[in-house]
């Protein structure tokens, strides 16, 4: 049965990782952070692909919501994939997969060709969590676990920050070279990540854990085909429930911070792309930081206490940086939220991992997870619709959406299980109380 951690060993907590612990752990890390930099660099060149190819910037920000939604189905396949064959194989080919499809993108003789491998590579940005985050979780020690997932998680940021970067210092000479070179160059830029499934498929090793598990359903003759079937029985449905609503309310705080500030700060208030870089920049930065800081302190005060303190304390920030026009006032209220309320991203690895069994554990977290994205795809268009048609501004659409999702976060995440502290083991759990078809 899978239990709690019994007392800590005499030895810090990073040396009671195992090299071949420490492995998996990066191997997830790279490929969730450079799928950060593959998604976020379409961000900063929707502007020029609509100039190139003649078409609104509405058509542009569609590949947008569509690659988010693409997602789900990367997410559901590659757990059904990581369940059945190992966490490894789908991590490195969901690698493979969005850094081809951004190569292929970046040569794109059509508008319509960049709308389809941008779309496509939402199936592989979504197979690389699931894949990674049980990769990670598996592999790591109970009692720091929680400060691992906040790493994890929070090094979206990093990637953030990865393609801003690169967008600062190479976009500008590759377009002096010629029209259109600075953001297919940025594409292009997204095939470098393939070189990390050399490392993976080196030295990185399943977990025992699944291993073990594997081992148990093979000669006991019980295997869990189905598994996203099996998330919806009894024992697991408030665990799915509740995690659903938690990533639906926790994808709607992040886009209505994140897709929108940009292009308010500069259609309403006048900044320049310096301006709007700063906090975004930084920002992301901080986002990293409050996930690790969040994710450590969830091992010692629990999972829900670790999300609910940050999520309840960005409600009443949040109308600091979205009142005013002062420049000054909105980036410290924009970095004082980004430094709190990216703790809410912290546990996503970690407590989804801990609220399901290891035969179904990468199907549930990637479709829990995933399913999110659906309503965060729909997060930009609403609010833009309430701000230019409705006659609103960005301001009050951000501000209340933001709030009212955060809201919703702090009850999904009240009514979810405590699993602070709790042990993954190879046990066949899914057959214990019920039987399974």
């Amino acid at each position: 049965m899978s239990g709690m951690a019994g007392a800590a060993p005499n030895v810090s907590w990073w040396k009671e990782p195992t090299r071949d612990q420490w492995y998996a752990y990066f191997a997830a890390w790279m490929g969730w952070t450079l799928d950060a930099f593959d998604f976020t660099i379409f961000l900063l060149i929707m502007l020029p692909i609509s100039q190139e190819f003649h078409v609104p910037l509405t058509a542009v920000t569609a590949v947008f919501a569509v690659t988010l939604w693409l997602r789900l189905l990367g997410a559901t396949a590659a757990g059904w994939l990581a369940d059945r064959w190992g966490r490894k194989a789908p991590l490195m080919i969901s690698i493979l997969w969005y850094s081809i499809c951004n190569l292929l993108a970046g040569f794109s003789p059509s508008f319509g060709v960049l709308f389809l491998f941008r779309a496509l590579l939402g199936i592989g940005m979504g197979a690389e969590w699931p894949a990674g985050a049980a990769l990670a979780m598996e592999s790591w020690p109970a009692r720091s676990r929680g400060l691992m997932s906040g790493v994890l998680q929070g090094s979206w940021g990093l990637g953030y920050a990865l393609s801003a970067a690169a967008y600062g210092f190479l976009y500008a000479p590759l377009e002096a070279m010629g029209k259109g070179y600075g953001w297919r160059g940025m594409l292009i830029l997204g095939v470098l990540p393939a070189l990390a499934c050399v490392w993976i498929r080196l030295y990185v090793k399943e977990p025992e854990v699944w291993a073990g598990n594997q081992r148990i359903q093979a000669q006991t003759k019980r295997e869990v085909k189905l598994p996203l079937l099996a998330i919806f029985r009894r024992q697991y449905l408030w665990n799915t429930l509740t995690g659903c609503l938690w990533m639906a309310a926790n994808f709607c705080v992040y886009y209505a911070i994140w897709a929108l500030p940009g292009t308010y700060l500069q259609k309403e208030l006048g900044w320049t792309p310096a301006m709007v870089a700063t906090p975004l920049f930084w920002g992301n930065i901080l986002v990293f930081i409050s996930s690790t800081f969040w994710g450590g302190l969830s091992d010692r005060i629990g999972r829900r206490w670790a999300l609910m303190i940050p999520c309840t304390v960005a409600i009443f920030i949040t109308p600091i940086y979205l009142t005013t026009t002062a420049p000054l006032v909105f980036t410290f209220g924009f970095l004082l939220q980004a430094l709190i309320v990216g703790g809410k991203d912290t546990l996503n690895p970690a407590w989804l991992s801990e609220r399901f069994p290891t035969e179904i554990r990468a199907t549930a977290a990637g479709f829990v997870y995933h399913q999110g994205a659906i309503w965060g795809g729909f997060v930009a268009p609403v609010l833009t619709w309430l701000a230019v048609n409705q006659g609103m501004g960005f301001a009050k659409p951000m501000m209340f959406a933001t709030m009212g999702s955060l809201v919703v976060l702090v009850i999904a995440v009240f009514l979810g299980p405590e699993t602070k502290g709790k042990v993954l083991t190879a046990d066949l759990e899914i057959f214990e109380r019920e039987e399974y078809p």
